[in-house]
């Protein structure tokens, strides 16, 4: 093996190499997370607190924010902080990473996870939807993943996850929606590419219809009909519904790809739907 390719002590990938505590998988770690206020991002972001993680997590809403950092800290004990921050913003984006490395010196992993979902038809949906849907889902990571890989460069090293959905694959909600989740998975593997003998490792979680406050929104607080110009009763009559997972299995997901545990897979798309989008 030339020396080019050689794997080395620094990015972890010796052949000896062992995981030192199951129960502290992310000891150490600052973890930069986007829509950590509540639903999966809180979620994700009590699991790797409690497995050791430094968060530095951002919402919109600093009301919600400030309640879900005090709660994950009295559960957890862990260092969290964070700042309101809207990631369709290339300028909030830049201060994400600027703070959060004032703040602990150093990121070793990010996590796209604001997003905005929708189940209107392609034939109803409006200008304003469409440019919310882009700017949040698409624009936000790919300008967080740009400020991201910029620092990990510099540093060797870095671990970036992105939060997609089964319709990026199999678009059966609304179609500004499924667009941006079809590109979150190419970004994530463009990436990955880019990043390749680096130390950088980009990788996606797919999630199913996972129940959440947005979730249950979107099902019953909406009309359902495609005669009123929205997918749900297409989606809810071509799957198969009878189980789902919930918000806790996406945050192992993402707990396995934050890890070391993980550290050979790179540019995957890891679908987390119990089998019901087969």
């Amino acid at each position: 093996m030339s020396e080019k390719h050689r794997f080395d002590e620094t990015c972890r990938y010796a052949e000896d190499f062992t995981i030192p505590d199951f129960n502290r998988l992310l000891e150490g770690k600052v973890v930069v997370l986007t829509g950590g206020s509540y639903g999966m991002g809180k979620k994700m972001a009590e699991v790797m607190a409690q497995h050791g993680a430094k968060l530095f997590i951002t919402a919109r809403g600093e009301e919600k924010l400030n309640a879900a950092i005090r709660d994950i800290r009295e559960k957890t004990n862990a260092e969290i902080t964070g700042i309101t921050a809207d990631s369709s913003s290339s300028a909030d984006c830049r201060t994400v990473i600027s703070k959060a490395l004032e703040t602990y010196g150093t990121i070793d992993v990010l996590v796209n996870n604001a997003g905005k979902g929708e189940l209107i038809t392609i034939d109803a949906v409006d200008d304003e939807t469409i440019d919310q849907v882009v700017d949040t889902n698409m624009k936000g990571p790919l300008y967080l993943c740009r400020e991201a890989v910029k620092y990990f460069l510099t540093k060797g090293c870095g671990n970036i996850i992105n939060i997609s959905s089964v319709n990026g694959g199999r678009p059966m909600c609304g179609a500004a929606y499924c667009s941006t989740k079809g590109g979150l998975d190419t970004l994530t593997k463009n990436v990955a590419i880019r990043c390749v003998d680096t130390g950088i490792r980009c990788n996606a979680v797919s999630p199913g219809h996972t129940p959440s406050p947005l979730a249950y929104t979107l099902d019953d607080q909406a009309p359902q009909t495609v005669a009123e110009g929205r997918m749900n009763e297409i989606r809810n009559q071509r799957t198969v519904r009878s189980v789902h997972p919930w918000e806790i299995d996406q945050a192992y997901a993402v707990l396995f790809l934050a890890s070391d545990m993980s550290r050979c897979i790179n540019g995957e798309i890891l679908t987390v739907d119990c089998g019901c989008y087969l």
